[in-house]
């Protein structure tokens, strides 16, 4: 199939003759559709790369653009945050963001490559402490995670404080439907693998993790739908407090909510989800592929 990586000089004329750059079009035109030429997708649905090295320039990007979009969101605070990509060759391996540098700022030249012993392999800068202490084990636990997102984002953090789960109040909240956990014991800064090992064990096969007093983490068998089901549950954390400011709450019952989490919670879903947000980065901010 059609490459979904991009080529940051890609040039075009215009009527006089003169080089401009030349918007890149939609990433989700370069994937088939279904046979039928009805459905959105064909073959297994979330395009994969022919190679290793292809694959990895994939998982970087997006890992570069969804810092791109954690900042435009808000979602930096200080030095915290994080969002890992397992490499597709050294699997016990992760790619994250340097710590210190500014959200916007992330490239995909300035990711570090980590090993399970939490040493830098490749890249300038430093290793947040708390991202390998918590990724490295979600990594570990589950083999079919390739990407994990944390920040300390404004509603996230606020839902936390609360101690409970998302209702599903929205058609968009039921994609964590039966699918999140409460993680109900901080114990301050996480420096330690060993309550790294206790958030992957709660998180179990779940997408996503409130940590009490701390805030959200999701995870994803793509780099695209750990970061979209990031989104997607700030949104959720923020709806759900607006609602009830305003008033009681009416969540969905209890089939309806399952029945819906089946079709909005999936992960070629939240794949699919991240798809214009790329475009958006990589048309406003293409210096996130250096």
């Amino acid at each position: 199939m059609t490459s979904l990586i991009v080529d940051a000089a890609v040039i075009a004329a215009d009527g006089q003759g003169s080089a401009r750059p030349r918007p890149p079009r939609p990433a989700i035109y370069s994937v088939p559709r279904s046979a039928d030429g009805r459905g959105l997708f064909g073959g297994d649905g979330i395009p994969r790369q022919p190679t290793v090295e292809a694959e990895r320039l994939h998982r970087k990007q997006r890992l570069a653009a969804s810092f791109r979009l954690f900042a435009r969101f808000g979602y930096d605070y200080g030095g915290a945050g994080h969002i890992t990509a397992r490499d597709p060759e050294r699997t016990d391996h992760f790619w994250v963001n340097p710590a210190g540098v500014y959200f916007g700022h992330v490239t995909v030249s300035s990711l570090l490559l980590v090993n399970h012993h939490g040493e830098i392999v490749e890249g300038d800068g430093h290793l947040n402490r708390a991202a390998f202490a918590i990724h490295s084990e979600l990594h570990k636990a589950r083999p079919d995670v390739i990407a994990a997102a944390h920040s300390h984002a404004l509603w996230g953090k606020a839902f936390s404080a609360q101690s409970r789960l998302l209702a599903p109040i929205s058609q968009d909240a039921t994609a964590f439907y039966e699918d999140h956990v409460l993680f109900d014991d901080y114990t301050g800064v996480v420096l330690d693998s060993s309550e790294g090992e206790r958030i992957a064990a709660a998180l179990g096969n779940k997408k996503a993790a409130i940590l009490r007093n701390h805030g959200l983490l999701t995870v994803g068998t793509t780099v695209e739908s750990a970061v979209w089901w990031y989104i997607a549950a700030e949104n959720a954390a923020q709806t759900q407090l607006i609602s009830e400011a305003a008033g009681p709450i009416r969540p969905l019952d209890h089939e309806v909510a399952k029945h819906t989490h089946g079709q909005v919670g999936t992960e070629i879903g939240g794949w699919f989800s991240f798809q214009s947000l790329w475009d958006r980065v990589l048309r406003e901010e293409p210096d996130f592929l250096d």
